[in-house]
């Protein structure tokens, strides 16, 4: 093992039990540590807790002829990276340690050249000839690339896909100028996008045939790159499947997250609902979701329990986390909207404390991870998922 891993280029210290083997970490810095589970005065197990008090991130393999699971789930809960079960030949070593040593490297450079290719394919593409299925496929991959580029550390390439936004940004603004106006008026030929006024019908309503009650949340002002950065959060509690809708407009928050609520355009809910409607502040625009939702789901499928929450503030997430047992609603809809993203987008500019924590798009992603890691919206979606809501 050690000439196998000397002719790939790495240099290889051996000790030859594990109380040599800790000298040896107290002395010089090393990247990786391989040892062995059963080894003369102290068993591997041991030593990886000795060793992590003395080098908390050092990489630890350890190998062993056990296939036992209480031995694999012992190295498990020491920490261990990577675990190997004997018979054990060289190449498999060399294949763990440049994995651990190399793999972010190896990655980043694929990543780079993936890329350039692709960048090249994109900065030539005519965005003119977009329908709206082109624009949300271009707009999706020009967010992951955002999201990739940003987390392996390439500011020059991202820097080149920022690039690309502007002119994506102008001719999106022409493809809506022209079509916009056949969707709100139903005056086109085949499909129009999903609009606000039919998240309820199109994505709830197919929940609620097959199941006696569902959790609909809406998380005002949530940007598709901010959705990409939360999403692996989600993906051990629930079989994760996304998709797009285009907003009406205007986007604000009156327009359309009543659009939402209530499946109708604003002059639309203007007209039935005028006591709901008019010169009012922002605020109370908003008012009425949970009557919207309740009229909304009544035509579409006769009376519907519709249990309504609103996390505007830390004293929102506080009630909202010390009933969660019984925030979710035996059956029919619960629908709860949090409106720290929002809150947290407008304030930059209000805020310099603000703007200089969140002053670019990958420090808002960043904050907006952070206040999800420790959100009561975090803890509602674990309770739906012990719940199977």
């Amino acid at each position: 093992h050690r000439l196998f891993l000397t002719e790939k280029g790495y240099g290889v210290e051996m000790a030859r039990n594990a109380s040599d083997a800790l000298e040896l970490l107290r002395r010089q810095a090393f990247d990786l540590l391989l040892l062995d589970e059963q080894m003369p005065g102290m068993r591997g197990v041991t030593m990886v807790r000795e060793a992590r008090e003395l080098v908390p991130t050092l990489p630890i393999v350890m190998v062993t002829k056990s296939e036992d699971d209480g031995t694999l789930r012992e190295a498990l809960g020491a920490d261990v990276t990577e675990y190997l079960v004997k018979p054990v030949n060289p190449r498999q070593v060399l294949s763990v340690v440049t994995r651990i040593l190399e793999g972010p490297k190896i990655r980043q450079q694929a990543l780079s050249r993936s890329f350039v290719s692709r960048f090249r394919d994109m900065e030539a593409s005519d965005a003119r000839a977009l329908d709206w299925r082109g624009w949300i496929e271009r707009y999706a991959e020009m967010v992951q690339w955002d999201v990739d580029l940003a987390a392996a550390g390439e500011a020059g390439l991202h820097g080149s896909l920022r690039g690309l936004y502007p002119d994506a940004r102008r001719a999106f603004a022409q493809y809506i100028a022209r079509s916009y106006p056949r969707w709100v008026n139903q005056d086109i030929e085949g499909e129009r996008p999903p609009l606000s006024i039919d998240v309820v019908s199109e994505f709830l309503m197919p929940i609620l045939e097959h199941e006696k009650r569902a959790l609909f949340i809406v998380v005002d002002c949530l940007r598709l790159d901010q959705w990409r950065v939360i999403e692996p959060l989600l993906a051990p509690l629930f079989e994760v499947e996304t998709t797009h809708y285009f907003s009406v407009l205007p986007t604000a928050t009156p327009y359309s997250r009543n659009a939402l609520f209530s499946g109708l355009f604003p002059c639309e809910l203007a007209a039935r609902y005028p006591d709901w409607w008019g010169e009012k502040e922002d605020e109370t625009l908003n008012a009425h979701e949970r009557e919207l939702l309740e009229l909304q789901l009544r035509e579409l499928r006769g009376n519907t329990v519709v249990r309504y929450h609103k996390i505007s503030s830390a004293s929102d997430s506080d009630t909202l986390e010390r009933n969660l047992a019984n925030a979710i609603a035996p059956e029919g809809v619960t629908a709860c909207v949090f409106n720290f993203v929002d809150l947290l987008t407008h304030g930059r500019s209000e805020s310099a404390i603000l703007y200089e924590v969140a002053r670019d798009e990958i420090a808002l992603r960043q904050l907006t991870l952070q206040w999800f890691n420790r959100s009561a919206l975090l803890s509602l979606l674990q309770e739906a998922a012990r719940k199977r809501v």
